[in-house]
């Protein structure tokens, strides 16, 4: 939950004398002009006035959406701080936009707010309501799983459609049952591929789950070999990468048919990692990261200077071969 703004009736007690005369801001397209606390930011002032204002990672400079642009009084804001100053850089801002959650004023100012349309004022009201807090925007160190079928498109080629679904629901179904198994869920069915987050529980545990479903996975797609073999006279072959590191949990879709899924470049990482065993000829490929939490307990062969898509400087990653068992009391 937010911190709730300084309650109004602090402002209108403030001694009215020229060295306490609190500074006023003035918000387009709202029209609207209002007393502003120093010990505010500009998006605290603007909530506690009744203003909607999109503030999307819940005002901890995580996000842009409640940018503002100064019209008039840029002198009378506080200076960026390093939190803001680092999304300005990012985002290439001019000196007069600034983050509304991370802005306080000392004096008069008139600004514009930035993300304001019908659409975006649905979302921070919906934000505004008891809904999950992570509809808003979780940010979480998770282990990231991807797997994908090896020439799916040749295999579907040469089946009936009903008969491509049915087969990819008997997989998808067992690899579910696996993924939850050890703490994980599906976020998403990609085509022939699926997204797996683990991310619940003891944090310490959570790479390791996610390594030991991998593992497990490859196991039931061996044992199903000769059932597709058979069925449909097509191999079954799998690559599965995962990576451990931060992304967003957050709700997308409209309302009513929204879902929580999960957001970065942890995401886009995973799926590069589980990519590379094509070229490497492997089936499954951790991290670094990942291989830092799981070391003393995952079989491994390291592979050095891995190119990636997208990714300026080569990488290393450990093909996974096992699970070692832990040493007995």
């Amino acid at each position: 939950m937010r911190d709730a703004p300084p309650p109004s009736i602090g402002l209108s007690r403030v001694p009215r004398g020229p060295a306490h005369v609190l500074p006023c801001v003035h918000f387009l397209p709202d029209d609207k002009t209002v007393l502003a606390d120093p010990a505010e930011t500009i998006l605290q002032t603007s909530l506690r006035s009744g203003i909607p204002h999109t503030h999307a990672c819940g005002g901890k400079a995580r996000c842009s959406t409640c940018r503002v642009s100064i019209i008039d009084g840029l002198e009378h804001c506080s200076p960026r701080n390093v939190k803001e100053r680092s999304m300005a850089e990012r985002l290439r801002f001019s000196a007069g936009i600034r983050l509304a959650c991370q802005t306080r004023v000392t004096g008069d100012v008139k600004l514009r707010r930035l993300v304001l349309d019908a659409d975006d004022a649905s979302l921070t009201d919906q934000r505004g309501s008891r809904l999950d807090p992570r509809l808003v925007g979780e940010e979480k160190r998770v282990a990231v799983l991807f797997a994908d079928i090896r020439g799916f498109t040749a295999f579907a080629e040469q089946l009936p459609p009903y008969d491509v679904i049915h087969a990819l629901n008997r997989y998808f179904c067992r690899m579910e049952e696996i993924i939850r198994s050890h703490g994980g869920y599906v976020d998403n069915y990609l085509g022939d591929g699926l997204l797996a987050i683990f991310g619940a529980g003891n944090q310490e545990a959570v790479p390791l789950g996610a390594v030991a479903a991998g593992i497990d996975m490859l196991e039931a797609v061996d044992k199903l070999e000769p059932y597709y073999a058979s069925t449909y006279g097509q191999a079954l072959r799998i690559g599965i990468g995962v990576h451990y590191g931060e992304v967003v949990l957050g709700s997308v879709g409209p309302r009513g048919r929204s879902r929580v899924t999960a957001i970065g470049d942890a995401v886009n990482f995973a799926s590069r990692i589980e990519s590379a065993n094509k070229a490497a000829r492997t089936r499954f490929l951790i991290s670094s990261d990942t291989y830092r939490h799981v070391k003393e307990r995952v079989a491994a062969n390291r592979l050095e200077g891995v190119a990636l898509p997208g990714r300026t400087h080569r990488c290393t990653l450990y093909e996974v071969t096992g699970i070692i068992a832990p040493h007995a009391a």
